[in-house]
């Protein structure tokens, strides 16, 4: 199963989420804290999609997305929080 991870954004919010046969199994939700800066506030995975690793591959895309666009991340989430605790290679952009 390919897993693709999508983003979605308003001028205030966004979202990293997981699609399956079009029903969403993973969502992680964000703030924006002016423009170089979102606030990382949810995030939620499938009890069927437990254990896949979703939720650290959407806080790696939105780590990505982060780098590229040169602003930072503020891991409100506990779990966000937890895999920037676990992981020192994404904490580039707290």
């Amino acid at each position: 199963m390919s897993i693709e991870i999508q983003c979605e954004e308003t001028e205030s919010k966004g979202a990293y989420f997981v699609e399956v046969d079009g029903e969403r199994v993973a969502e992680m939700t964000y703030s924006k804290a002016g423009v170089d800066r979102i606030i990382i506030d949810h995030t939620e995975v499938d009890d069927s999609m437990r254990g896949t690793g979703l939720g650290k591959k959407m806080v790696e895309q939105a780590v990505e997305d982060a780098r590229r666009k040169g602003i930072s991340i503020v891991p409100l989430c506990p779990f966000a929080r937890s895999v920037f605790d676990r992981n020192e290679n994404l904490r580039d952009v707290l």
